[in-house]
C-alpha cells in the first residue's frame, strides 16, 4: 500500500464538494440580494402595493 495519494482516491472528496455547494449558494444570495435591492424593482413593488392597498371610489 502507497503513503502516497493516487488518482482513484476520494477521500475528502464530499467536503470538497460541500464546500463548493456553500460557496455558489452564498455567491447566488449576494447577486440576489444585489437585483432586490435594485431601485427599479423597490419602486415596481412599492407601485404594486400601493395599487393593490388603493381604494377605487
Amino acid at each position: 500500500m502507497s503513503k502516497f495519494p493516487t488518482f482513484g482516491e476520494d477521500d475528502g472528496m464530499a467536503t470538497v464538494e460541500y464546500a463548493i455547494a456553500t460557496l455558489a449558494a452564498a455567491a447566488l444570495a449576494g447577486v440576489l440580494y444585489l437585483i432586490v435591492n435594485g431601485e427599479a424593482v423597490v419602486a415596481g413593488l412599492t407601485a404594486l402595493i400601493e395599487r393593490a392597498l388603493s381604494v377605487k371610489s
